[in-house]
């Protein structure tokens, strides 16, 4: 799987799914569109193949300048083609597409290497800023992500609205890579599917192609909602757990999700267990240090939260969670 360049789009890109999105792109691909203001947004969607959102989205930006030019060049990297043709975040026998650039803890193959391919050419033509467009399984808000401090990354964030998560881990992950070259984003734009998410995306593509430049002045504090990921919390290697067998070893309440970007007191159970001497969630924090005594207790067989904290992208999804991780817990940081 080498990567494509290409300068034109065939006709089918404007009107097909994202589950045939493989037949136009078997491998990975990175579109270039010529604009009046030659610094290119980069764009990339589908890095996890049953988030369609960014896909979507991206049909109704490029319908709509169809006859007209673009403010702006794009770059734009179609993801993971081949799950999203199976409706799925990733294959088995593939790596996670958002684990695999620049400064990744995996192993060098395939998918790396393209990626660090993608983020040489970006370089190479002075990217103006990044854009990488998800949705998340759970009950989640729409918000943005950064992993810069920085006030431009901020005003990027905060067009997409007032929500703004800043993480460091998990390692890999696209706009990581990408805020060393430019002001970077993530959007979590909801749950696949839902067409207030496909309209937040394509306004907010839209008003970045038509950015000047990005403001350096702070976000006004009462302006902005920023949190700041603390710890991602997996599910221990040898665990099982369900949403429904009582015989798991950690049996999860069935509003789980309903906590998300909520802020949970000390002793707020999770679930239950099946033996109180086995710790069935690992947290680690942005350093890669094992903080799981921080944040989690054994009491009376619940799996209980020890200290004030807020969970996002807590998720029902089984095989998400196997796949990812259980959630993200966040403290609010005041500007």
């Amino acid at each position: 799987m080498q990567l494509q360049q290409i300068t034109t789009y065939p006709e089918k890109l404007l009107s097909c799914t994202a589950q045939d999105l493989h037949t136009l792109f078997p491998q990975p691909t990175l579109l270039h569109l010529s604009g009046k203001n030659p610094q290119p947004l980069f764009i990339s969607i589908l890095l996890h193949g049953n988030e369609t959102t960014g896909f979507l989205a991206l049909q109704c930006l490029l319908n709509k300048y169809t006859e007209q030019s673009l403010p702006r060049s794009i770059s734009i990297f179609f993801g993971n083609t081949h799950a999203a043709e199976q409706g799925l975040r990733r294959l088995d026998t593939q790596p996670d597409y958002n684990r695999i650039w620049p400064g990744t803890n995996i192993p060098d193959c395939t998918e790396t290497t393209f990626a660090q391919e993608i983020v040489d050419i970006m370089r190479a033509k002075e990217v103006f800023a990044s854009i990488d467009v998800h949705n998340n399984t759970g009950l989640n808000p729409h918000y943005a992500c950064i992993n810069k401090l920085d006030n431009r990354y901020l005003q990027l964030a905060n067009l997409f609205g007032r929500l703004t998560v800043y993480f460091l881990r998990p390692l890999g992950v696209q706009s990581a890579a990408f805020a060393e070259l430019c002001p970077a984003v993530t959007l979590e734009c909801g749950r696949p599917g839902q067409q207030h998410g496909i309209d937040h995306a394509f306004e907010y593509l839209n008003a970045c192609l038509h950015l000047h430049e990005l403001a350096d002045h702070p976000v006004h504090a009462q302006d902005i909602d920023l949190f700041h990921t603390t710890a991602q919390v997996k599910i221990t290697e040898h665990s099982s757990f369900s949403f429904s067998d009582t015989s798991s070893d950690l049996l999860f309440n069935k509003d789980l999700e309903r906590m998300n970007f909520t802020e949970i007191t000390a002793n707020t159970s999770l679930g239950l267990v099946n033996q109180d001497s086995i710790m069935p969630v690992r947290a680690i924090d942005e350093l890669g240090k094992d903080v799981t005594d921080n944040f989690f207790t054994i009491d009376n067989k619940q799996l209980k939260i020890k200290r004030k904290t807020m969970p996002s992208m807590l998720t029902l999804d089984e095989r998400v969670i196997r796949q990812d991780c259980l959630c993200y817990l966040m403290e609010r940081i005041k500007l």
